[in-house]
């Protein structure tokens, strides 16, 4: 380098003078904003320096922000993640006791607004595996003094009947969509009745109603009561077409009841009817007091006084036909002579012996006595 510099000292002077005489030109000289134009020389010299070191930083540092410490992210990831499937398995359960309440509270209501008819609630627990049979199985058997041909119901509707008792606690509900079952019908408007059959359909079919019948879709379908098996007056769901059919139209039923996802049920141990509570406060108020406001009440009839006992023959039944006047009685013995017996009612609590009724014979009329002969 010393060699070089000795060999062109000339020109190494030259280019030194010349070099240093641009410095302090670009000290002296000015630009926009009084700012020195030595600045900004040095500036584009040191700004790709810097900006090429601020890159490498920052690429590094986000190399290691996003995957040489992660590990810890990760494991907080999986926690969060194990925490949220559980809340969410917390809040299905929540939401499975919430619908669980709300069907228990309709069966409470259901049980109070009928308080005078026994009943059993049961938990559907399985359902029959064949397809063309719709039947259920609930909780409830011998123990709990069940019978066979007794009605299931929910707040809704009608669900179906018993038709087998297992000893293990278990009963078996045959459905209203069955096509074994039958239910007595009767329309709440018309008042009309049929027969409701099961067809295997989730609508079953209503029979025995003829052409003439008018019916229209919407109308509501009531039990009768002449199956023996349901009370009188229970819903059983709604017509949701009817056609005229050969001899009897064709009417099929939609079931007020939801029966393909029963979970709860009421078994109705009596064929008691199921008369509202505000219906039999009702009743029981016109039977304490029959007669309207403002009405005076009749006056009770006066009681009837038990016949004196006296001895002879006792008559029962209708007065005797009084003698004529001046005829004297032709009775004697101790039936005349002996005095009647003071008038005495018999105790309530002992029933007498039962009297029968004697109607005395009518008097035959004189005959005519024939005229003497001479």
């Amino acid at each position: 380098m010393l060699d070089i510099f000795s060999r062109h000292r000339t020109l190494s002077l030259l280019a030194v003078v010349v070099l240093a005489q641009i410095l302090l030109l670009a000290f002296q000289i000015k630009r926009e904003h009084d700012v020195r134009l030595i600045r900004y020389w040095a500036a584009e010299l040191v700004t790709p320096g810097e900006r090429a070191a601020t890159w490498s930083l920052s690429k590094s540092g986000s190399v290691w922000n996003g995957y040489i410490a992660l590990h810890r992210a990760r494991v907080e990831n999986e926690r969060l993640r194990a925490e949220l499937d559980r809340l969410r398995i917390h809040n299905r359960e929540l939401e499975t006791q919430a619908g669980e309440a709300q069907r228990l509270r309709a069966l409470l209501g259901l049980h109070d607004a009928h308080a005078e008819a026994p009943m059993l609630a049961a938990q559907v627990i399985g359902a029959s595996a064949d397809a063309s049979s719709h039947t259920l199985f609930i909780n409830r058997g011998e123990r709990d003094h069940i019978r066979r041909n007794m009605a299931v119901i929910t707040p809704d509707g009608i669900v179906g009947k018993i038709v087998e008792v297992l000893a293990n606690n278990t009963s078996q509900v045959l459905l209203l969509s069955d096509k074994d079952s039958g239910v007595g019908a009767l329309f709440a408007d018309t008042r009309t009745h049929g027969v409701l059959k099961g067809t295997g359909d989730p609508e079953p079919r209503l029979e025995y109603v003829v052409n003439d019948e008018p019916v229209h879709p919407g109308e509501v379908l009531l039990t009768s009561g002449d199956d023996r098996i349901f009370p009188k007056g229970l819903v059983i769901g709604t017509v949701t077409d009817a056609a005229p059919g050969n001899p009897f139209q064709v009417i099929h039923v939609r079931p007020a009841a939801r029966l393909d996802r029963l979970e709860d049920v009421l078994i109705l141990l009596s064929q008691h009817e199921l008369i509202p509570q505000q219906a039999e406060e009702s009743t029981d108020t016109a039977e304490a007091n029959p007669v309207a406001p403002g009405i005076v009440p009749p006056l009770p009839a006066p009681p009837k006084t038990a016949p004196a006992a006296s001895t002879g023959t006792t008559f029962v039944g209708p007065k005797p036909p009084a003698r004529p006047a001046g005829q004297t009685s032709s009775a004697t013995g101790p039936a005349a002579s002996t005095p009647k017996a003071p008038t005495t009612a018999p105790a309530p609590s002992t029933p007498g012996p039962k009297r029968e009724t004697v109607t005395p014979a009518p008097t035959p009329a004189p005959a005519a006595q024939p005229a003497p002969q001479p």
